[in-house]
């Protein structure tokens, strides 16, 4: 005893320390949260919570089948399940058994933990991605994985900034492997960097709310809108159709994960004239009071028909965009030289993403001049011949609103001035806004989009569907895009409705009035006075008019 004691106590402590502190000293990790996802207004849309997740020690799980059977039936499982599990890990010290329990789960496991005096499962701390508004925001947030990383929209893009850093400390652990002391913290853990969007939850409540009432009153396969600041290029609201709960079941049957108004090219129909009419203005091919003869409401090229749905004859170029005349509009731009419209087109950002960063973003399609065709150029003006996203649509009519200056988009909350360059003359993008007026009005193609106390400006647009074997007989889009109020526009929609099938599918009839809605909640969140009638004066309440 004596010669054992000196052997241990002189010539192996150094064996003997290192041995216990392999046995007893232990790494461990101290999970870091992932950074917040904020509105422009601070309130939260992204938010991970602590949760627990259970695991076993499969050497250790003892062979009591009471123990299994009440382990197995609170985590949801068949005993014969759990038992597979252990057989099939025999040789690991861990492995998840259930990950992100409910707490009431996490505490029966704890109590039966503590109850048996076991160590061969237990809790594992961990964070768990929430979505208090569930489906309004999830196309442009997306979500996290089971570890908690972005896999879909801003979650995936800005993982790299969102996702924390975990930190480590050495703990003692007694005989059963459970921690009894912390020793040191090697590395703090780091939290993710909170992100603040450009995005209104106010405004993304009414346009979401909007979007889906239309879709289900009129049958429609796929829906979406966007509404941006016109003076700053910011995104305060974007929505789609079908959508999802982030918080729920992610499968993308339907392409309900798609973010369409970024992903989703089409052709946008006759909400293309009035960039038409403006590249004919800029141009120098026709002037504000000039008349077009489109009698008698059609005319060929080659074997092409471009026509009216009625013989308009002359016309001014106001009433050529509120009575939506291809005729009027294709002979505009069969006057422009192509490459002069090409490039008016392309500095309007159709035929290229937005730089949002966004996953899967589309360009759209704006062909080389080069490659057009006359008929190309005729139907370019009525909205064929190219295709473009929604937020390409609603940043072009963004321009016309501020003076014809273009805006970076951005989908974070700026207080600086973003970059921008000007598209158009501001005479030229004031112009086509006033005969644009006259669309919503009762002898223009969309009352619907009137605004009651507003005055706005926008235009219809109802294209049919390229399908495999050529344009479809009755199906369509119906889109309505414009800004408003008239004389200082600060906010321009674009709404797109796939497939309408209820019957009406005019972009009057079915996109027309999500813009009206979104646009008056948007304005009274702004608490942009209503433009009243001229001549009209609010009495004071001192009675002084």
């Amino acid at each position: 005893i004596v010669v054992s004691a000196v052997g241990r106590q002189v010539f192996e402590t150094d064996f003997l320390q290192k041995e216990g502190k392999r046995r007893h000293l232990s790494v461990v990790k101290m999970p870091a949260s992932r950074g917040l996802i904020k509105d422009r207004r601070g309130e939260v849309l992204a938010v991970s919570t602590p949760v627990d997740s259970v695991w076993i020690n499969p050497r250790a799980m003892p062979a009591d089948i009471e123990v299994l059977s009440a382990l197995a039936a609170i985590v949801g499982m068949q005993s014969s399940e759990l038992q597979q599990l252990i057989n099939r890990y025999s040789r690991r010290a861990f492995v998840y058994l259930k990950r992100r329990v409910a707490p009431q789960v996490a505490e029966q496991v704890a109590a039966l933990s503590k109850q048996q005096g076991l160590n061969a499962f237990g809790l594992q701390r961990e964070y768990r991605r929430y979505y208090p508004a569930g489906e309004v925001f999830s196309h442009l947030l997306g979500f996290t994985d089971i570890d908690d990383k972005g896999q879909e929209g801003l979650e995936l893009v800005y993982n790299h900034l969102l996702d924390g850093v975990d930190g480590k400390k050495h703990v003692v652990r007694d005989g059963k492997r459970r921690v009894v002391d912390d020793i040191e913290q090697i590395s703090a853990s780091m939290p993710g960097k909170d992100l603040q969007l450009s995005l209104d939850s106010r405004l993304q409540h009414i346009a979401y709310r909007a979007l889906k009432a239309t879709m289900l009153k009129h049958g429609a396969k796929a829906a979406s809108a966007v509404v941006l600041d016109v003076k700053t290029g910011e995104v305060l609201a974007m929505v789609n159709q079908p959508g999802y709960n982030p918080n729920g079941s992610r499968s993308n049957k339907n392409g309900r994960l798609r973010n369409r108004a970024l992903t989703d090219a089409y052709e946008p129909g006759s909400t293309m004239k009035p960039f038409i009419v403006a590249a004919g203005l800029e141009q120098g091919v026709v002037e504000v009071d000039d008349i077009l003869d489109t009698s008698p409401g059609y005319y060929y090229i080659g074997r092409h028909k471009v026509s009216d749905h009625d013989n308009l004859g002359k016309i001014s170029l106001q009433t050529l965009l509120q009575k939506s005349s291809n005729v009027g509009a294709s002979q505009i731009s069969l006057q422009i030289e192509p490459a002069d419209l090409f490039a008016f087109l392309s500095a309007l950002g159709f035929g290229r993403d937005s730089a949002s960063s966004f996953p899967g973003e589309t360009a759209g399609l704006l062909r080389d001049y080069d490659s057009w065709y006359e008929i190309d150029r005729a139907t370019i003006s009525y909205g064929y011949s190219l295709s473009v996203t929604t937020l390409q649509l609603a940043r072009a009519y963004a321009a016309l609103g501020n003076d014809g200056v273009l805006n970076e988009i951005t989908l974070f909350k700026t207080d600086e001035p973003v970059d921008s360059q000007r598209v158009m003359s501001a005479s030229s993008a004031r112009s086509v806004l006033q005969m644009l007026e006259s669309v919503a009005s009762r002898e223009g193609t969309a009352p619907k989009a009137a605004v009651e106390g507003y005055k706005v400006a926008g235009k219809t647009g109802t294209a049919k569907k390229l399908q495999a074997d050529g344009y479809a007989g009755k199906v369509y889009r119906a889109l309505f895009a414009g800004v408003a109020p008239l004389d200082d526009p600060r906010l321009a929609i674009a709404v797109m409705v796939d497939e309408p099938s209820n019957g009406k599918f005019y972009g009057g009839d079915v996109a027309a009035p999500v813009f009206a809605e979104v646009m008056a909640g948007g304005l009274r969140l702004l608490n942009i006075a209503p433009q009243l009638p001229e001549g009209v004066r609010l009495t004071s309440l001192g009675g002084e008019q």
